[in-house]
């Protein structure tokens, strides 16, 4: 019997956030656990709320829709029913204005980029004292094509931008507040300091989200769903895998718990004894399966992206359904499933796209007859390496930046061969080692080098070379759901590019990725 996921969810208040495609909303609930209180997120055309979750205040977030469309998703009758303050950002103040009679029109300037927010407290509403504990003026981050044309009675406008456009208003009886800005983001001087406001002033929520919060949450739903039973847990040296088999082994004890590590040989330089090392020396019964030559057939002669992806998904589940079968007794296959893909391949609302395929065990459990355990699907990064801490995993393992499912795979553009992963490998430790050593590691979320599949000309010496082009590339974000550019310095990526060259047989050309997400992803495929 396979059982699906409860909704087994780590507290049973908090916010919700009304999502309505917007690529902010996962930062909205970010901001909100940031601040101490637990949010949830929830489609924006539910009809109903989520059963068992006490929320006090309802935050609407951006989207693509204008509300004027016929097929625009509409408010959901159960906000407003329910009394709870309201916070509208961006469509949800279109939402709320149009829900009361007010006129939208397409913006006659579209706003998007830095702002200045002039607040004015003078008009006596209810949010004039909240208001009152933010700077006059301040930065903001506008992103919208429609804005509010004539609002009715019922609303006082509390801020407009310099240009004059109606930036905030407030119900002046009912707490409903909207913006036209979005204060999640942090380019929004005191976006958290507004949403704070919202949460503890208006919501009058309690802070029920801190660390030791989010640690025993996590223990508590690991025991509940694994029970007396036996969990089987993939684990890839990263670190939401790491983190999720050495809580569960704390959880449950050592013997009911085995992580299986599938060396496909796409990892990087020495890190297969190194993963194996730190993960035995967390006290976890690790096996390891060595299948580097047995993933490099499968790949020989694929260069497309999404299929080299899918080829390694499908054999790494192989291998560990082998593995599964061979050493029975166990009900529960452990994921180190975070939130942001929950959201991500629920594909949320109208707007939201799926945009490559998550590694992860789809489809396993079923055949497997095994129910799942998810400890993370709630978390978000940087709250798991907040449990890793706290259960003792070293800051050498909780800070590694995040690393790929199918590994090397996806930084070799055009086809996969060992001599090509020993070039990358190679060159990739010289820029990570280098980073280390100059204390740039910890400045970017993440860093690697990718091997394109473009042969230059170069001169060593007297000889003519034609070899590989190796691009590096670093980036630094909050949660890897938007990035920018690492802003590393000139002299430093000169001197790692002359190792490159120097000692990487195979690669005679090096370049600077300066993309920002959106629009490249992190990851070249």
């Amino acid at each position: 019997m396979v059982h699906h996921h409860s909704v087994t969810r780590p507290v049973h208040d908090g916010i919700i956030v009304l999502d309505y495609g917007s690529q902010y909303t996962l930062l909205i609930a970010r901001r909100l656990r940031e601040i101490g209180l637990y949010a949830e997120i929830v489609d924006g055309s539910k009809e109903q709320p989520p059963e068992d979750f006490t929320f006090h205040g309802v935050i609407l977030s951006g989207g693509p829709d204008s509300v004027t469309d016929e097929t625009a998703r509409k408010l959901p009758r159960w906000v407003l029913d329910s009394g709870k303050p309201i916070l509208g950002i961006c469509y949800g103040m279109q939402l709320l204005a149009q829900e009361f009679g007010g006129k939208l029109r397409s913006g006659h300037q579209r706003e998007y980029g830095k702002a200045t927010l002039n607040l004015d407290v003078s008009h006596g509403c209810w949010a004039s004292s909240m208001l009152s504990k933010l700077p006059e003026s301040q930065t903001v981050w506008m992103s919208h094509g429609d804005d509010v044309e004539n609002l009715t009675e019922e609303f006082s406008i509390i801020g407009r931008t310099g240009d004059g456009v109606v930036a905030a208003v407030a119900h002046k009886e009912k707490p409903y507040i909207a913006l036209q800005f979005h204060p999640e983001v942090q380019h929004s001087e005191c976006g958290k300091e507004l949403l704070s406001l919202f949460v503890q002033d208006v919501c009058k929520a309690k802070l029920n989200w801190q660390a030791d919060d989010v640690v025993e949450a996590t223990l508590d739903y690991v025991k509940e769903t694994v029970a007396d039973g036996k969990v089987l847990m993939a684990v890839s040296g990263g670190v939401d895998s790491t983190v999720a088999v050495a809580l569960m082994s704390q959880a449950l004890g050592n013997d009911r718990v085995t992580a299986v590590f599938v060396d496909h040989g796409l990892l990087r330089k020495n890190e297969a004894s190194w993963v194996k090392e730190k993960i035995e020396s967390l006290g976890v019964n690790l096996v390891v399966l060595n299948r580097a030559q047995e993933f490099y057939q499968a790949l020989s002669g694929v260069s497309d992206p999404e299929q080299k992806r899918k080829i390694i998904g499908l054999k790494f589940i192989e291998e560990f359904e082998t593995y599964a079968k061979a050493n029975e007794g166990f009900t529960h296959l452990g994921q180190g499933t975070l939130y942001p893909d929950v959201i991500e391949s629920a594909g949320h609302g109208a707007g939201a796209k799926v945009i490559k395929s998550h590694h992860n065990v789809g489809g396993l459990p079923e055949r497997l007859h095994m129910a799942l355990v998810e400890p993370f699907r709630y978390l978000f990064k940087d709250e798991v390496r907040l449990v890793g801490r706290k259960v003792g995993i070293s800051n050498e393992l909780v800070d590694r930046h995040p690393f790929p499912g199918p590994g090397l795979a996806v930084r070799i553009l055009g086809e996969i061969t060992a001599d090509k992963v020993e070039i990358l490998q190679n060159a990739d430790q010289i820029f990570i080692d280098k980073l280390r050593e100059k204390d740039l590691y910890k400045e970017v979320w993440q860093a690697f080098a990718v091997l394109l599949p473009v042969k230059t000309v170069g001169v060593m010496g007297d000889n003519r070379t034609y070899q590989w082009t190796c691009a590096l590339r670093a980036v630094t974000a909050t949660d890897g759901m938007t990035a920018g550019v690492g802003d590393l310095p000139m002299e430093f990526l000169v001197s790692v590019s002359d190792e490159i060259v120097r000692k990487v047989d195979g690669i005679n050309r090096v370049v600077y990725d300066i993309t920002t997400k959106p629009p490249a992803t992190i990851e070249w495929e």
